[in-house]
């Protein structure tokens, strides 16, 4: 209990990888500029011209003081955590699907009093941790000679060929499924990151493409139920009105339907371009158009007062246009550079969950952001996914805080274990040493 409290609260304020910490500071500074410059709608609204830049600036000084704790927890401590986590995360994704509360036309949220949160954040965490402990319990590290060399390679542990694939894939299904009920992007996204998983966690790959055929045939199935069920019926079933949104995505895309009707209706190209359904995708294309290589300046966007959630799910867009074609890159290069940091922590780690549960959150983080990105630029449809530590939110800027922390617990880990690592050659031949386990923490 000593050694706990000693690496809770001893030493340096700031420990784990330095170009992470960098990386944080400098997507918090953008954060806080650019929410206050987004959010000219809300302060219109409001009439609290402070008000979203001081919440703000609140949630990221809560998240900071998140990470601050985290990232001083020695990481073989939560290996704990999916035992609690995960059963926690089903039971407020039940709750919100069966009317925890409406916020924006969805039943993303959970409200608990006063408080207002999106179960899916916790769920994202819970699924990832789960699916590290998994693969690093299920896989273990052995010598094999390949091409007449010897190599350490990766492998399910005699006798748990199925069970990595059976937990894993039965715990994302789950998660994912009541996820997707009322926000398809993140479910999608989820499932994504867990497969990456699987497949750096050598999970066989007949068994990988086998579940998901099945997978496909039933996203299939769904797809055709969401377009053969009268929109009356997914609205009055319970956290099923999110559908009809899809339901009209997939027709506006593929011109069939009610989409095909809606371009006849004798409105000009521009009335159809600003209706309410595509408002948000044509005053972003038009915030990006008005950007240059320097942009308008921190603080001079126009389109803000027009574009819909711009201080969120829009706010690559408003950066495009204040920072301009610099600043865009700069922003993405800042998440580029997080992907190779935590890879390179990965690298350095000499057990398994360490190395699975850094892994699964940078992923996270990253794929999100460029999601967001993407969309701004109009590359995917409009998915809601918002801009990790920098587009205003509490649930979001908390659990990618929880994210980083842990990021940061897993490098001093690994700095310790390197520097740790001559003394493996030291351990007779036939002995097992302690930095090559078969997936528990040393």
């Amino acid at each position: 209990m000593g050694k706990f409290v000693n690496a809770l609260f001893g030493g340096s304020l700031f420990k784990g990888d330095k170009g992470v910490w960098m990386i944080y500071f400098f997507l918090c500074m953008i954060s806080l500029v650019e929410v206050y410059s987004a959010s000219s709608r809300l302060t219109f609204e409001g009439g609290h011209h402070w008000a979203p830049m001081v919440s703000q600036a609140g949630f990221l000084l809560f998240g900071f003081l998140i990470i601050l704790f985290v990232h001083r927890i020695p990481c073989k401590w939560f290996m704990l955590l999916p035992f609690v986590l995960l059963p926690v995360a089903i039971l407020l994704l039940l709750m919100a699907v069966l009317g925890g509360g409406e916020i924006n036309g969805t039943n993303r949220w959970l409200s608990i009093g006063s408080v207002s949160f999106q179960p899916s954040e916790v769920a994202k965490a819970a699924l990832l941790m789960t699916a590290a402990m998994v693969l690093a319990k299920t896989q273990a590290e052995r010598e094999e000679y390949v091409r007449g060399k010897k190599r350490k390679v990766v492998g399910a542990i005699k006798g748990k060929r199925y069970l990595a694939f059976a937990i894993v894939g039965g715990a994302a299904l789950l998660i994912c499924g009541l996820i997707i009920l009322d926000n398809v992007s993140t479910a999608l996204m989820l499932f994504t990151v867990v497969i990456v998983m699987m497949f750096i966690g050598q999970v066989p790959n007949d068994l990988m493409f086998k579940g998901l055929a099945v997978i496909v045939g039933a996203g299939a199935f769904f797809v055709l139920m969401v377009m053969a069920v009268p929109e009356d019926t997914w609205n009055s079933l319970p956290g099923c009105k999110r559908v009809v949104t899809v339901k009209h995505r997939i027709e506006r895309k593929f011109n069939i339907g009610d989409g095909k009707d809606r371009k006849k209706t004798g409105k000009s190209e521009m009335d159809i371009l600003l209706n309410d359904e595509n408002s948000q995708t044509t005053y972003a294309s038009i915030a990006i158009a008005n950007s240059d290589v320097i942009g308008l300046g921190p603080g001079n966007s126009i389109q803000r007062d027009f574009l819909q959630h711009a201080e969120s799910d829009f706010i690559y867009a408003i950066i495009v246009e204040e920072m301009g074609v610099m600043g865009a890159f700069f922003v993405a290069f800042l998440y580029l550079a997080l992907l190779i940091r935590v890879g390179r922590i990965a690298q350095k780690c000499t057990s398994f969950f360490p190395a699975y549960l850094v892994l699964g959150f940078g992923i996270m983080m990253v794929m999100q952001a460029f999601v967001n990105m993407s969309v701004a630029v109009g590359l995917v449809p409009v998915t809601g996914q918002t801009l990790p530590l920098i587009s205003k939110g509490g649930t979001s800027i908390l659990i990618t805080s929880f994210y980083i922390g842990v990021i940061l617990s897993v490098s001093r880990y690994a700095e310790k274990k390197e520097m740790k690592a001559p003394l493996v050659e030291a351990v007779p031949e036939g002995e097992t040493s302690e930095y090559y386990t078969d997936g528990a923490m040393s």
